[in-house]
C-alpha cells in the first residue's frame, strides 16, 4: 500500500512534473505475469525513476547496507527504501548468494516484476560493465522473461555522491524481452549462464549506448581508489622528499606488474 501511495500520491507525482521522464518501448512490459527488468547502473536514482514510469510495481533487490543504518536516520531511510519497492540482500557471496536467488524467485512465483542491475554495482565512469550471472539462474530458475532497461542521463541527474538530483529530462528504453526458455534445465552450467549473461549484456549495450568494458565494474572501483591513493602518496612525495618513497615505490611496481599482465 505504501508503495502505491508514494508513487501515485506523492513522490511520483512531484518527480514527473520536475524531470518529465521519457519512455521507449513501453509496450514490452509485460501487462501481468513474472519478468526480470535488466538495468544498466548509472545513479542510485535509477532505482527511483524506473518504477515511476512502469504501471506495476517493480521490486529491486537492494545492498543490505541500506536498511542498517543505526538510529531514527536510519530507520526512516529502511522505511524509504521499503516503501519504493526495495528488498535488503547480503552481498557477501556464497550463502548470502543464494538467499537472494531464494527472494528473487519468490518474487518472480508471485507473478510479479523483479528489477536487478546485472553489473552489481554503479558504474564508475558511465561505461557499461561485465554482467554478473546470478541473473542468468534467476531467470532460468524463475522460467521468466528478461526484459533489458536503459537509464538515459540520471548519471547527470545525481551522479554518484550528489543527494540533491539537478532537474532535468531523463528517459528510460525498454528493449524486446529476451526468452532463455532454449536452455531449461540448465541453470547449473556456468558456460550457459556466461552466455546467457553476455546476451543481456550486448543488448543493453546495443539499448543505452555505452561503451561496454569486458571487466566488473567493481574491479575498475578498485583500480580507481588504487590510483588515487598512489597520486596521493605522490603529492605528498613531492612535499616531503623521501618520506613516502619506498612505499610508493611498491605501489607502483605493483600497478605496473598488473599492467604488465594484462
Amino acid at each position: 500500500m505504501f508503495y502505491f501511495l508514494l508513487k501515485r500520491l506523492f513522490l511520483g507525482p512531484i518527480l514527473t512534473v520536475l524531470f518529465r521522464p521519457w519512455t521507449e518501448g513501453v509496450e514490452n512490459v509485460p501487462e501481468h505475469g513474472a519478468a526480470i527488468f535488466a538495468s544498466n547502473h548509472l545513479s542510485f536514482s535509477d532505482s527511483i525513476f524506473l518504477p515511476l514510469v512502469v504501471p506495476r510495481r517493480v521490486t529491486f533487490l537492494a545492498k543490505a547496507d541500506y536498511f542498517n543504518t543505526p538510529g531514527f536516520k536510519g530507520r526512516l531511510k529502511a522505511a524509504f527504501f521499503t516503501g519504493v519497492g526495495q528488498l535488503p540482500i547480503e552481498r557477501t557471496g556464497g550463502r548470502a548468494s543464494e538467499a537472494a536467488l531464494k527472494q528473487a524467485l519468490t518474487i518472480l512465483r508471485k507473478g510479479e516484476l523483479l528489477g536487478i542491475y546485472p553489473e552489481g554495482t554503479r558504474s564508475p565512469d558511465g561505461r557499461l560493465y561485465r554482467g554478473r550471472t546470478g541473473i542468468a539462474r534467476m531467470a532460468l530458475e524463475g522460467k521468466v522473461p528478461v526484459i533489458p532497461v536503459a537509464m538515459i542521463g540520471t548519471d547527470r541527474a545525481q551522479p554518484t555522491g550528489k543527494i540533491i538530483p539537478k532537474v532535468m529530462r531523463i528517459g528510460i528504453r525498454f528493449g524486446k524481452p529476451l526468452d532463455f526458455s532454449r536452455y531449461e534445465g540448465m541453470e547449473d552450467d556456468r558456460f550457459i549462464l556466461r552466455a546467457i549473461t553476455d546476451e543481456i549484456m550486448y543488448a543493453l549495450m546495443e539499448l543505452s549506448g555505452q561503451e561496454y568494458v569486458d571487466m566488473y565494474a567493481t574491479s575498475m572501483k578498485d583500480r580507481l581508489l588504487k590510483a588515487a591513493r598512489i597520486k596521493a602518496r605522490e603529492v605528498e612525495h613531492r612535499a616531503q622528499p623521501g618520506a613516502a618513497a619506498p612505499e610508493l615505490e611498491r605501489e607502483l611496481g605493483t600497478d605496473d606488474d598488473e599492467r604488465r599482465a594484462s
